[in-house]
């Protein structure tokens, strides 16, 4: 019994492993500790994946084989890399620096290859053919450092765009000369492979630029409820694409970037489903693809024999140099930091899943021998621990030289902002709570405060324990989407009162609210609820009705009174504004005078903000349906109003959330009031606050409405009742 009972346990650990569950707990503890080990000796956790799968694959320890299922994780974490790649790349940054992306996918493209074939022809001693592939070789790159500029938050900087943008354009024309090579080497390279190649590549870019943005549109607005179903939506994209890619005579990496490139407007960047995108493929896909690279490493050719050794080492250096000129190319052109070239030397140094590509189909084609596959399998090894180390390096020079992808903050810009938004409808909390999250700095060290206030009556402490339990259902929301927030509650006799109390007490910078609605006839008279939170704080108030999902928005549409420059909170909003037009991919169409026009290009110019913007000069603003004609059912509306005595406060302001709501019902709305000088220094003193003589009047004309309208009433009702 006991024998059997051992003779099992011994079975069960025979290598290499076959027990699929014992596969995927090794690799699973391999990838929790090989990076935390790693980090203690200042060596990237890449690296340590890398190396992890040298020591248990079946050319060191042999403790696995490249088995099916991991074949099957590795093609999905490749995949990932690539279209995460394509999901992060700012859209708006890509069409600024489109030709410099040419530029350096051209450097890298031609300056490896020009280097490589007489390396090659002459050194080597390769024929043509071989020769013309392992230098198209020396082209490629894989974003195997893309992670680590990820994770140092500077994956936007234009460094990276740039060879991100690169990457597609020679990672494509590589693949494309591979499918010649191949074609020649079995005779098939006439007019109908030609053919064949073009239409079925353009039919694969006309159904992923064309097609899947459609139906992503059609699909994320009709489903927005199903998160989970978001997110198995987006990994039918992507395995489609690569599909679709592979169909088309390209590799499936490229389908992969595809989609995350015809993804990217419909999936913001600070969204919950890119959080569950990135964490998944962090957490398991990619980490899996790293230690299969190690896995295909035999070590032991170096000890092979003298022809072995001068192969591997001498594509190696190719490989290296090619890269590292080319980055030098693209400072020198382009006039970057020498910490961009090393980020964009690092990024591109990498070779792994296309060059493995090309040397594999170039072995079974018979146009290259076994040296050259393992030299190029030393090289993969090497240069992914070089970009590795690059990269981190980089990195942090990059932060250090404050070049981050983040827009800058001006000295009216608080780096540590605080933001409250107060709930009253737990319908309104997701979308709201995603828009904090889109517009925060994301280098504020404080989380956004979610507040609920309870009038002071009878009710007020089962109130209380209600709405503690709604903030409670909030929080799971958050801890979902990784948003960091606070919960509060507090009891208040004014409601008004509550929210301008606790902006002051956590110093708030702005503060969101949800669309006022509608009110009878008394609260017309005394005053509104916005309208009191309004005049009782000095802070930038956003008021939102967002009652459609954003990927229904095809831009937004600001519309910017005379003066609105000159208020206190300009740069706040448009700051913000401009963070959301990131987000969402969106480009800003604005609707100002041309004053306010050299304004904002000069905040935007001053603060190498990426965003799309175009301008209408309007120059008639006391009428409010003169902006009817501009607005479309797709747009954002962003209406900048003031507080009552401002600079630019305008008479048709009045009422304007009423206003607002009647015209453009249909659209997903903000409207916008920026901070002010504080009116009095006792204002943050009094409960109620100091009312400026300007909003009394408006009080008074309001209630002098109100009292109209109310005997107009009773005139209609004697006349209908004679």
């Amino acid at each position: 019994m006991n024998k059997n009972f051992f003779e099992h346990i011994a079975h069960a650990f025979e290598t290499p492993l076959t027990n699929s569950v014992l596969i995927f707990s090794l690799i699973l503890f391999i990838i929790l500790l090989a990076p935390i080990l790693l980090r203690k000796i200042k060596i990237p956790g890449i690296i340590g994946l890398i190396l992890s799968g040298v020591v248990i694959g079946p050319h060191g320890l042999n403790i696995l084989e490249r088995s099916s299922a991991v074949e099957l994780f590795s093609t999905i974490g490749l995949l990932y890399i690539m279209f995460i790649a394509g999901l992060e790349l700012d859209m708006n940054e890509f069409r600024k620096t489109r030709h410099k992306s040419l530029v350096f996918g051209f450097y890298t493209f031609i300056i490896p290859i020009l280097i490589g074939y007489p390396v090659c022809y002459y050194m080597l001693d390769f024929d043509m053919g071989a020769s013309i592939l392992v230098s198209s070789m020396f082209a490629t790159h894989t974003l195997v450092a893309y992670p680590v500029v990820n994770s140092y938050g500077i994956a936007k900087n234009q460094a990276v765009a740039i060879t991100i943008g690169g990457t597609i354009l020679t990672d494509t024309a590589v693949l494309i000369i591979l499918a010649v090579i191949v074609g020649s080497s079995q005779g098939q390279l006439d007019q109908q492979f030609w053919i064949k190649l073009t239409i079925s590549f353009a039919v694969f870019l006309g159904i992923m630029f064309g097609i899947i943005p459609k139906i992503a549109k059609w699909f994320f607005q009709r489903v927005e409820s199903e998160k989970t179903s978001h997110y198995i939506f987006v990994l039918l994209v992507v395995f489609f694409a690569a599909f679709m890619a592979e169909v088309s005579g390209l590799e499936p990496i490229i389908g992969a970037f595809v989609a995350g490139l015809a993804l990217n407007k419909f999936i913001p960047h600070s969204s919950a489903l890119m959080n569950r995108i990135e964490f998944i493929g962090n957490a398991i896909f990619i980490p899996f693809f790293l230690i299969s690279v190690g896995m295909i490493v035999d070590v032991k050719v170096l000890y092979s024999g003298p022809a072995a050794l001068i192969v591997a080492g001498t594509l190696t250096v190719v490989a290296i140099l090619g890269k590292w000129i080319a980055a030098w190319f693209t400072q020198v052109t382009f006039k970057y930091s020498s910490a961009q070239r090393q980020v964009i030397f690092g990024l591109s140094s990498a070779h792994a899943a296309a060059t493995l590509a090309i040397i594999m189909v170039g072995y079974a084609n018979g146009i290259i021998n076994e040296n050259v596959l393992n030299g190029t399998i030393v090289l993969i090894l090497i240069t992914c621990i070089v970009a590795s180390i690059v990269t981190e390096t980089a990195s942090k020079k990059v932060i250090l030289a404050g070049e981050q992808d983040v827009i800058s903050e001006d000295k009216d810009v608080l780096k540590d902002e605080h933001i409250l938004v107060p709930i009253a409808n737990l319908n309104n909390m997701e979308i709201l709570l995603d828009f904090a999250t889109m517009i925060k700095n994301k280098r504020s060290p404080h989380p956004v405060t979610i507040l609920s206030v309870v009038p002071n009556n009878d009710l007020a402490e089962e109130n209380l324990k209600r709405a503690r339990k709604n903030l409670d259902s909030t929080a799971k929301y958050a801890s979902g989407s990784e948003i960091e927030v606070n919960m509060m509650a507090t009891i208040d006799y004014n409601i008004a009162g509550g929210i301008s109390r606790a902006s002051r007490e956590i110093m708030a910078d702005s503060i969101l609210l949800g669309w006022p609605s509608q009110v009878g006839i008394i609260e017309k008279m005394v005053g509104e609820k916005t309208e009191s939170i309004l005049n009782r704080t000095d802070i930038n108030i956003f008021m939102c009705h967002f009652g459609k999902p954003f990927v229904g928005n095809d831009r937004i549409l600001l519309i910017c009174p005379p003066m609105a420059e000159d208020e206190k909170g300009f740069s706040y909003w448009l700051n913000k504004l401009a963070r959301l037009a990131q987000e969402l991919t969106l480009p800003i169409f604005c609707i100002a005078n041309q004053r306010s026009e050299h304004a904002i290009l000069d905040y935007f110019k001053k603060n190498k903000v990426s965003a799309t913007i175009k301008f209408l000069l309007h120059e008639v603003w006391d009428e409010f349906l003169s902006f009817k004609a501009y607005v479309k059912e797709s747009d954002l509306l962003v209406f900048v109003s003031a507080r009552a005595g401002e600079v630019s406060y305008q008479r048709m302001f009045d009422g304007i959330p009423k206003k607002l709501a009647r015209k453009y019902e249909h659209n997903n709305r903000i409207l916008v009031y920026p901070s002010r000088r504080p009116t009095s220094m006792f204002d943050n003193y009094e409960e109620v606050g100091a009312i400026p003589i300007n909003s009394g009047l408006t009080h008074l004309q309001r209630v002098g409405k109100g009292l109209s309208n109310v005997l107009k009433i009773k005139v209609k009702n004697k006349v209908s009742n004679k």
